[in-house]
């Protein structure tokens, strides 16, 4: 997409989009790491990188599904009809990124790391645009799940920041309209 008078950069900010429904095309796991190595130049005081990374591929797939339905209210002792159409869904997505943070107790260095993780995903989702992957950035409330985060080995004193569901477009919506940033801005000049 080629937005007038914009650069290379504020067009793909621009142009980057949400994807919910994926080609059934593979992608490459060693592309998503060249990629997760660029996005590591995101912003971060003090270099604490404060982030780690599950990427599930393949059969590996089938533990974060089982871990989403094992996190799921039960219907009669069975998951539900919805809870394995989603499990399916995630399954049927080439890949899934969970981007894990360490939680720590003294707030200035949480709200820091988790400043410097948004910041990677941002980077990272828009270095995969350029390459025409796309992705959701899901936070749902199962990440929070305590049979889901041990399910797929996640850690007392981690946070989920983000499982981003990750392939190649088969649809990309519209733009979706912005408010101009001036109704939200205070200048003040003395």
């Amino acid at each position: 997409m080629t937005i007038e008078g914009k650069n290379a950069i504020e067009q793909n900010i621009i142009s980057r989009r949400t994807i919910k429904k994926f080609k059934a095309d593979p992608v490459d796991p060693q592309e998503i790491i060249e990629l997760l190595n660029v996005a590591k130049w995101a912003p971060n005081h003090k270099i604490t990188e404060p982030w780690r990374f599950q990427l599930y591929v393949g059969k590996g797939k089938e533990k974060f599904a089982q871990a989403f339905i094992d996190s799921q209210p039960m219907e009669d002792g069975e998951p539900s009809e919805r809870t394995l159409r989603k499990a399916q869904y995630y399954k049927d997505i080439p890949l899934q990124l969970v981007v894990i943070m360490p939680e720590d107790p003294r707030q200035r260095t949480w709200d820091e790391d988790y400043g410097a993780v948004s910041a990677f995903i941002q980077n990272f989702q828009l270095a995969a645009w350029e390459r025409g992957i796309g992705m959701v950035w899901r936070t749902n409330d199962w990440v929070y799940n305590p049979v889901f985060r041990e399910g797929i080995g996640v850690k007392p004193g981690e946070k989920i920041v983000a499982t981003l569901m990750i392939g190649y477009p088969q649809h990309i919506p519209a733009a979706r309209p912005r408010t101009d940033i001036q109704e939200f801005m205070t200048i003040i000049e003395e």
